[in-house]
């Protein structure tokens, strides 16, 4: 009698990822999959967890804003205080320049309401500046230490201390009047394979960020199809590592063919739109819109071991300073019909267009 054999399946779970240690900013997802911050908590909640480790996020620019670098910064802040590798990328003469540009994090709403709550219970009495102190102190040895919080509310008005750029891997590249993707491909090789990917545990995370891929001060802004054998042989790259890339493109110079063929690269696929400052239609429309600041539109999400997609809530959001400070992503509302405070929609039971309330009117 021939012994049987065990049944084996791609699917199986891999347990040797779930009982591995906990890596600093790395969050473990269902079915084997990692996630790292995308630097925005709004952004995490929405794309179920932030960006997936091993995907290609690719982020269309607008050409009236630059609101892709909001989303920049805060990737690339998040990664310094992780302690991560960065590979930045930039059509600028001098791109390590852009490091001092970078947010600082900063004390969220729901920390700050949950220190007072704690004060209240123990009873403390510390006056304002001290507390204040206290806070700041706190939040140093607490990144001292390695204790740092998955994702991270950053403050836009001051810039990334001195402690978070000391010391760290951080590897800058300008692809200003470059000819060609060669160099680029080789850096974009060298960083990555320092993280590949193994069925053992994560020891550390590479970020990698790439600004305007087609920007018109790279020499090979008109190589289309050179561009898009780069976006391929990166998002193989990437998919073998333990990294992630966010790339950022002005898709209105590409041709229409070659934009949407970009756009199904990308494993994560956003855009964000700049709001006219006085756009009577959209003020009317929206709750909230003088705090707006632009859109960010989610096109695909990714999804890695796994055939389900995902059931977003919204695809629009707005994008608000909260504070003037903290970038806040929300639904958008609209406003009510009539013009008072209430529901968006109408009170009215009928079918008719009548905004009288009244009997069915078919």
């Amino acid at each position: 009698m021939a012994s049987s054999k065990s049944r084996t399946s791609s699917f199986s779970r891999n347990f040797s990822a779930a009982s591995s240690p906990q890596t600093p900013g790395l969050k473990l997802g269902p079915n084997g999959s990692s996630f790292i911050s995308s630097g925005i908590p709004d952004l995490d909640k929405i794309l179920g967890g932030g960006f997936s480790l091993g995907s290609l996020v690719m982020v269309m620019e607008d050409a009236d804003a630059p609101h892709h670098m909001l989303l920049l910064r805060n990737f690339m802040s998040q990664g310094l205080v992780h302690n991560q590798p960065l590979l930045y990328a930039s059509p600028s003469k001098d791109p390590r320049g852009f490091m001092g540009t970078l947010p600082s994090p900063g004390s969220s709403k729901d920390e700050k309401s949950s220190k007072r709550e704690s004060d209240q219970e123990k009873g403390l009495r510390i006056a304002w500046q001290y507390k204040k102190y206290d806070e700041n102190q706190h939040n140093f040895d607490s990144h001292r230490d390695g204790r740092q919080e998955f994702s991270n509310d950053f403050d836009l008005r001051k810039p990334l201390d001195r402690q978070f750029l000391s010391g760290k891997q951080i590897d800058c590249v300008s692809t200003q009047d470059s000819s060609n993707l060669v160099a680029l491909h080789n850096r974009c090789a060298t960083f990555l394979s320092q993280f590949p990917r193994s069925n053992s545990t994560v020891p550390i995370v590479g970020r990698l960020a790439v600004q305007s891929l087609c920007s018109p001060q790279c020499g090979y802004s008109s190589m289309e199809w050179d561009m898009l054998s780069f976006v391929r042989s990166l998002k193989g790259m990437v998919r073998s590592s333990n990294a992630v890339a966010v790339v950022t493109f002005p898709s209105t110079l590409l041709s229409p063919s070659i934009s949407k063929r970009w756009q199904h690269m990308a494993d994560t696929l956003l855009s964000v739109k700049a709001i006219p400052d006085e756009d009577k239609e959209l003020a009317t429309l929206l709750t909230g819109y003088q705090d707006m600041v632009g859109l960010l539109n989610v096109h695909k999400v990714a999804r890695i071991n796994t055939q389900v997609p995902a059931i977003l809530e919204a695809t629009t959001y707005s994008i608000k300073l909260q504070r003037r400070r903290f970038l806040v992503l929300e639904c958008l509302n609209q406003a009510p019909i009539d013009g008072t405070s209430g529901s968006s929609y109408g009170t009215s039971g009928g079918c008719s267009s009548s905004s009288k309330a009244g009997n069915l009117d078919f």
